[in-house]
């Protein structure tokens, strides 16, 4: 019995067949270069390059790669070198895995005549390579530099207008309208295109002079999460000119009303109001709102058309603007609160959206049901931070009443839920932050639990990547539960108080460990304020942090720490010293680390070596910078550190909060003593 053909393989196979039957006496990397994409698009095929041109191209993308050119006249030549080799072969290279690689360094590293020579051999080919796996990245990075040069252009006009060779070019604003006219017409396909709908939303940008976003960052909204991940692997960084916004002509923005125009007329054809519109078109078309590909190109168009249509023609195609609900919006309303895709749209285009439409969606739709929306962890818990943030106060407030009392709940499974809440309550002059603090320690720092540690319920440090040897940290759930734990530091006193008991409660050797993890050692300089910790606490701290000062200060992370103590042990000169001493005995290791050479800098050793005097004299300043004495000649601003025993804690006058310990309040010791003296006179 002849074995079962596999499914997909033969499929593929058969579709390579039917596009290319002489592919056999191919090279196996050009392989790629027909293969149909995921919707069964054909992809460009231009040829092969032969198998020596094919060795030459790959040596050469590797020693760009390496980089390891002595100058850069020499790495200048180098690409000059290739680019003329590359001439009359740049679409058979863009087409493969491994020379579309090679494209992307070129442009990266081109001067501008070569940039503008490699985009007009590009011209008549733009569509396709915007629809093709390895040739819309290479288009991507050409945009992004084009959009460099446009700027340049515009601020600082040129008059060479040729390369060496004599080949006249038209200026990048010229070129790039060229391009353009040949986009426009494929707009609505590009929009549904698994590749082509990255280059629109990137010429969409270019055009209404937004942010170009890095192609690597877990952030941009240029590129999709798997094509970032592999952007990070084949090592390709992106240039000074990525991240940026940049000026454009006036050009510019009558090609933006043009395209999104006519791509609205693609939808909906030559009508005069929506009401003309049919219904099937409108269904069809939010549709694609819900669509991964298509969507987050409608979410970009929402976003730039109030620059040039009052009416908003796009959000009147998906929403009504009437005051009265509708059977099939509210259909279409609830999808979106339930679905990622969905939510994620919603929640974008609130941002972009007239308060006014925003407005009627929360008040027809969502207002009665807010809570239950909140639960919705993954998808309209989301719509409802896009809420806090561009609603009226009246609505922030009224969410807030219904939220907060929920808020600890909440908190299991959605952390940036929390972040949230604070930043709407700060909003609000700090509407109901009582509250929110209580539920905040209910749900980290429950009084009920004695083993309670705000590090464990928040950071869960026994199940993160804390103390391990393997390259596997720090993890992206680790990262934003660290920021979340410091906001909260800085929220409230209260919250730096459990954190510093917390620490002081964990082993010591658990404490370092901290000190030396790519987040929780934020978290520990979070708490080095000398100005909000009391003096025993200090105390307690730095005689665990002293133990290992040289290695710290040798150290990415641990050296921030280090920085962080020199104002940490003002008034603490004992443990300034031991530090000092501990450094300046190992200096030589220290030196010789280029962390450690900062802290040694920062700690102004050089002068406690040579000048002990000098540097006494900079920690007094130090101290009375940060405690400054007051009128009566007591410190200001450290009532704090004036306890002598942190076990009456409970008893402490709540009105002590961190405000006024800044603002000079005499301790009851002080006051005490005050008044003796006075009795005494």
């Amino acid at each position: 019995m002849a074995p079962k053909a596999r499914g997909r393989k033969l499929l593929k196979k058969e579709q390579r067949d039917q596009f290319a039957p002489a592919q056999e006496q191919r090279d196996e990397p050009e392989a790629a270069a027909v293969e149909t994409t995921e919707q069964g698009n054909q992809q460009m095929f231009y040829g092969v390059l032969d198998r020596e041109e094919l060795e030459y191209f790959k040596q050469a993308e590797s020693t760009l790669g390496m980089d390891t050119f002595e100058s850069a006249e020499e790495k200048t030549q180098f690409v000059t070198s290739v680019i003329e080799e590359a001439r009359g072969k740049e679409l058979k290279l863009i087409t493969s895995q491994i020379c579309s690689k090679l494209m992307e360094r070129l442009i990266l590293e081109c001067d501008d005549l070569q940039l503008k020579g490699l985009f007009k051999a590009f011209n008549g080919n733009f569509y396709g390579m915007a629809c093709h796996k390895y040739a819309s990245h290479v288009l991507e990075t050409l945009l992004v530099r084009s959009a460099a040069l446009v700027e340049k252009e515009l601020l600082t006009p040129s008059f060479e207008a040729g390369d060496e060779e004599g080949e006249v070019y038209g200026s990048m604003e010229n070129l790039f309208l060229f391009m353009l006219n040949e986009l426009k017409p494929h707009a609505k396909s590009l929009m549904s295109d698994q590749y082509g709908s990255h280059t629109l939303r990137l010429v969409i940008l270019i055009l209404a002079s937004k942010m170009l976003p890095s192609s690597t960052q877990n952030n941009s909204n240029l590129r999709s999460k798997k094509s970032k991940i592999a952007r990070k692997m084949i090592d390709i960084k992106d240039n000074d000119e990525f991240n940026k916004t940049y000026q454009t002509p006036e050009s510019f923005k009558l090609e933006l009303r043009e395209l999104v125009s006519a791509l609205y007329k693609s939808f909906t054809g030559e009508v005069a109001s929506r009401s003309d519109i049919n219904p099937a078109v409108i269904t069809k078309f939010r549709e694609l709102c819900v669509d991964k590909v298509a969507s987050p190109v409608i979410q970009l168009i929402i976003q730039v058309e109030g620059i040039f249509d009052r009416d908003r023609s796009f959000w009147r195609l998906i929403f009504n603007t009437n005051d009265e609900k509708d059977a099939k919006e509210e259909s279409f309303v609830e999808y979106l609160l339930s679905d990622p895709v969905g939510s994620h749209f919603l929640q974008n285009v609130i941002g972009f959206g007239r308060r006014k439409y925003v407005e009627r969606l929360y008040r027809l739709y969502m207002r009665d049901r807010v809570v239950k929306l909140a639960k919705r962890d993954t998808t309209g818990a989301f719509v409802v931070q896009a809420l806090l943030l561009h609603l009226k106060s009246k609505d922030i407030k009224q969410i807030l009443d219904d939220v907060v009392p929920e808020l600890s709940m909440l908190l299991n499974s959605n952390i940036d839920f929390g972040t949230a809440i604070i930043n709407a309550s700060n909003g609000q002059e700090s509407y109901l932050r009582d509250d929110v603090i209580s539920q905040l320690l209910l749900k980290y720092y429950p009084e009920e639990n004695k083993e309670r540690n705000i590090l464990e319920s928040c950071l869960l440090l026994s199940s993160s990547t804390l103390g391990n040897t393997r390259d596997d940290w720090p993890t992206a759930e680790e990262r934003r539960r660290s920021i979340f734990l410091e906001q909260l530091i800085a929220y409230d006193q209260k919250f730096l108080d459990v954190t510093v008991e917390s620490m002081l409660a964990l082993p010591e050797e658990r404490l370092l460990q901290m000190c030396y993890h790519g987040v929780f050692s934020h978290v520990v300089e979070s708490v080095l304020d000398p100005q909000r910790v009391a003096i025993i606490e200090r105390r307690r701290l730095l005689n665990v942090l002293c133990k290992d000062a040289v290695n710290l200060a040798c150290n990415a992370y641990g050296s921030h720490i280090m920085d962080k103590l020199w104002a940490f042990t003002a008034k603490l000169m004992l443990y300034k010293e031991r530090i000092a001493g501990a450094l300046v005995a190992e200096d030589e290791k220290v030196k010789n680390s280029t962390y450690g050479r900062q802290v040694w800098k920062n700690w102004q050793l050089e002068k406690y070596v040579r000048k002990r005097w000098d540097w006494k004299g900079l920690v007094k300043d130090q101290e009375r910078e940060l405690f400054p004495p007051s009128e009566s000649g007591n410190d200001r601003g450290n009532n704090r550190n004036n306890f002598n025993d942190r076990g009456n804690r409970n008893g402490r006058d709540e009105s002590r909060d961190y405000h006024n310990k800044k603002h000079g309040r005499h301790s009851d010791n002080q006051a005490d003593r005050s008044r003796k003296r006075q009795r005494t006179d």
